[in-house]
């Protein structure tokens, strides 16, 4: 009989970790708030009189030949604007296993696994509902990518206190799950490489990153620089986001020992984190989402004709039937055949709300429906309306579960709150691991 402690499946780990969550969340939240008021606002704009002053603002074309860089403004939003939030995903994902509670390979492999079954699951979704579709194929990645800033949106609304390692969980999997996706894009939605432009951005990446390394801030020179890397990956053919997460994990998230190690507070990438986040929760992903929600739906006839094309059909299964089935399975999975158990905090409705939450995909599946049918074209309209519909599914759903737990989540977080010895930590936080 094997005596092998069971360790805790989404335990909820350290103090500072459970801080900087939640002020991570705290600012996601107003950034959420943000990107629901440009979606619906992109969408009065497109269904109104105002639709062709709308499109003619998006198609306004702006900036040199040069690098190809004469870009529509929607194209700016996409292709730059979104470069500065994969800038700040790339550094939470080195942030979380450099100096997070994941550089512990058994507490990563949860989020992970999950990110990876929620991507894997609505992909092959995805694939059965258009098997036989011809040239829809090429969009089976676009209900693969969770979008945080909606999803914490939603928990704004329900108002619920989720406890925190659900989300630590949450969070930790859509940073993973952007990681993935842009990884995705860089191989199959690059039709074309020009390689002396993409040796030219990485030599860029390099430069920005020897200069980081030496914890050099100056904006005159880092700036600049990730410009140029930005553009030149562009004109290389490969998404310029791509240079966005590049750019992220060259920082460091450490301090050197000159400077105090560890111990002497936080490192230039959570500095970096800091200065960025606002611009891409407050500005660059509302703005982005504000020139690329603007489905003109010709009302509800409008509305079926556009689900009824498999394409958008595909897109609602997998975000959320595919989404749900594959972050709630990889997370069973790993408690199964790993000799871990839930935490006793928590029960399986609150991962299946948590998975729920994964299905609410809007700016990275956006951007991968243009990428995969063009922008504006007639199927990249059924996607926008595949992806606002499939999102708005799975976030009633979540608010439906989650909001039955919710008298149970104010109990866990009045506990982990309770703080008898005024130390500043909370005691839940202090008591040995189970």
């Amino acid at each position: 009989m094997s005596t092998t402690p069971r360790r805790t499946v989404l335990s909820r780990g350290s103090w500072p970790e459970a801080q900087r969550i939640g002020e991570i969340l705290r600012k996601e939240t107003v950034g959420g708030a943000l990107l629901v008021v440009a979606t619906v606002l992109a969408l009065i704009g497109a269904n109104s009189p105002l639709a062709d002053a709308y499109a003619g603002l998006r198609d306004t074309v702006v900036g040199p030949h040069v690098l190809h860089l004469d870009l529509t403004l929607g194209e700016w939003a996409a292709d730059g604007l979104l470069a500065i939030f994969f800038f700040i995903a790339g550094l939470e994902l080195k942030r979380e296993f450099v100096a997070g509670d994941l550089r512990d390979p058994r507490r990563a492999m949860v989020p992970v696994l999950a990110a990876v079954g929620g991507m894997a699951v609505p992909a092959v979704v995805f694939t059965v509902v258009n098997s036989g579709g011809g040239d829809a194929l090429s969009g089976w990645a676009i209900p693969t990518a969770t979008d945080i800033a909606f999803a914490v949106a939603v928990l704004a609304v329900i108002s619920t206190h989720l406890p925190t390692a659900l989300r630590t969980f949450l969070l930790t999997l859509a940073v993973v799950d952007d990681l993935l996706a842009i990884t995705i894009i860089a191989i199959f939605y690059t039709d074309r490489l020009d390689v002396v432009s993409l040796l030219g951005s990485l030599a860029a990446i390099a430069v920005f990153g020897v200069l980081v390394q030496r914890r050099v801030r100056t904006w005159w020179l880092l700036i600049p620089l990730a410009v140029v890397a930005w553009a030149l990956m562009h004109a290389s053919g490969v998404h310029a986001t791509v240079a966005g997460v590049l750019l992220g994990f060259t920082v460091p998230v450490i301090r050197s020992q000159a400077a105090g190690g560890p111990e002497a507070g936080p490192g230039l990438a959570e500095h970096f984190e800091h200065r960025w986040r606002p611009l891409s929760a407050g500005f660059a992903v509302p703005v982005f989402a504000f020139f690329s929600a603007g489905v003109t739906v010709g009302g509800f006839s409008g509305l079926v004709d556009s689900l009824q094309d498999r394409v958008a059909l595909g897109i609602v299964a997998g975000l959320v039937v595919g989404k749900t089935v594959g972050i709630l399975g990889a997370t069973a999975l790993v408690s199964r055949f790993t000799n871990a158990r839930l935490d006793g905090s928590l029960s399986w409705w609150d991962v299946f709300g948590a998975s729920l939450l994964g299905g609410i995909g809007f700016t990275v599946s956006l951007l991968i429906g243009e990428l995969a049918f063009g922008a504006g074209s007639v199927r990249d309209e059924h996607v926008k309306v595949g992806v606002l519909t499939g999102s708005l599914i799975a976030a009633v759903l979540a608010t439906i579960v989650l909001r039955l737990r919710n008298r149970t989540y104010r109990k866990l977080y009045e506990q982990e709150q309770l703080d008898e010895d005024g130390d500043g930590i909370p005691d839940v936080y202090q008591r040995p691991a189970t």
